[in-house]
């Protein structure tokens, strides 16, 4: 998987959809909401896809509740209904969604199992955030809880409990313990994955159904490459 394939509204991976939520399974590159590059949004994307396959005129309405990184793949959820999304929002803010992802690392972790706590400061400049063992100054608390699932030829794969949600937090903990992500670059990886991707996908996302007040669980396959493909 060298080359870098974008969701289009003629590939795009939905995982579910009803009249409040769609659930995308992001392809690594995709960027979820638009910034200064310019680049057409996964949200932009959504709404092409909508509005062709439900035939709809004027404009689409799509909600953006949450993000994830751009080299990075997995679930994205997004709210069809202004109603969904402030009660998506909600839920992301209260910490009720459960949220798991899978790394591939470098580095085996010195523990099979364990839960890293640091204090993340971001660097706007430098759109990094670092990890520190004690509180500083405009830092904040980052806690995850992590298990090796399985051990590759090279690497490891590591299954993350998110309890806290940060600027680029599962990326900068897993540095600061010396098993940057495959890919990594800006965390420490030797070298960066040919299609600009980081092995780190957001592998499983469950929550109360903004509308139907169901349990929803989600789960998406990881992209297709060798070293994904050995998981």
């Amino acid at each position: 998987m060298s080359e870098k394939i974008l969701s289009t509204p003629q590939n795009l991976q939905v995982l579910y959809e009803d009249n409040h939520i769609i659930v995308i399974n992001k392809k690594p590159g995709d960027i979820v909401q638009g910034d200064k590059t310019g680049d057409i949004p996964l949200s932009e994307i959504v709404k092409l896809y909508i509005k062709k396959k439900y035939r709809k005129p004027g404009n689409v309405y799509l909600g953006v509740a949450h993000r994830l990184d751009r080299p990075t793949s997995g679930i994205v959820v997004f709210a069809r209904t202004s109603k969904a999304l402030s009660r998506l929002n909600k839920i992301f803010a209260e910490k009720k969604a459960k949220k798991t992802y899978w790394a591939i690392v470098k580095n085996r972790p010195k523990k099979k199992e364990g839960v890293l706590t640091h204090w993340l400061k971001r660097n706007p400049k430098q759109n990094k955030s670092y990890a520190h063992k004690y509180e500083i100054k405009d830092s904040k608390k980052a806690i995850l809880e992590y298990k090796t699932i399985q051990e590759l030829n090279n690497y490891y794969l590591l299954e993350i409990d998110l309890k806290t949600g940060r600027h680029h937090q599962i990326r900068a903990q897993l540095a600061a313990i010396e098993s940057p992500i495959k890919g990594d670059l800006k965390y420490g990886f030797d070298r960066s994955n040919p299609n600009g991707s980081i092995h780190l996908h957001a592998r499983l996302l469950s929550f109360i159904h903004p509308v139907s007040k169901e349990k929803v669980v989600f789960l998406a396959p990881p992209p297709s490459d060798s070293i994904w493909n050995a998981c």
